[in-house]
């Protein structure tokens, strides 16, 4: 049976970021969970983090995250890169199935085990089952409604999302840096 869930999405706009996922995990044509937490902050909150693929993938690549941003002193990028880089390189990470988004109050990232950091076009992260349809309701907030807050963008683009896709759900989390 394959798990499929998760829908997250980082926008950063007017000097603000914002990172939230829907809450569904689906096993097969079931619901498992409705409030899983994809969203974590790190570095007391500088730094918050969200996750899409295996939860136990993801909890792994989470914990190494962590000790990257550690090890760099809480510098995002070079954290990013560093993972990626023994992502790819290490025998057993290579197999983890999972992919992050990762933000602080100056960029916004995505992590995959392909070796891959890339800092998304228009401010505009996405990953997961649904990331496609919130990335054009996010895309289209931020052309159409600029007045709207990187927070209120990242709510409504993964309520359309979640309108749209039957695997994620209208149980959002949405956490901010600091």
């Amino acid at each position: 049976m394959r798990i499929r869930s998760t829908t997250v999405l980082g926008i950063r706009h007017n000097g603000e970021v914002a990172l939230g996922a829907d809450g569904q995990a689906t096993m097969d044509k079931h619901v498992a969970k409705s409030n899983v937490r994809k969203v974590r902050k790190l570095q007391d909150g500088k730094v918050v983090t969200g996750f899409a693929g295996s939860t136990a993938d993801a909890f792994m690549l989470l914990d190494k995250f962590e000790e990257k941003l550690n090890g760099y002193g809480g510098n995002l990028r070079r954290a990013a890169i560093e993972l990626a880089k023994e992502w790819r390189k290490d025998q057993y990470l290579r197999k983890l199935e999972a992919m992050m988004v990762v933000a602080d109050r100056d960029e916004l990232l995505i992590i995959a085990g392909s070796g891959d950091v890339l800092e998304p076009d228009s401010d505009v992260a996405a990953i997961g089952s649904g990331a496609m349809y919130a990335q054009a309701a996010a895309l289209a907030l931020k052309k159409h409604a600029p007045h709207l807050t990187a927070r209120q963008m990242v709510e409504d683009a993964l309520h359309i999302a979640a309108d749209i896709c039957i695997y994620t759900n209208h149980n959002l989390m949405i956490e901010q840096p600091i």
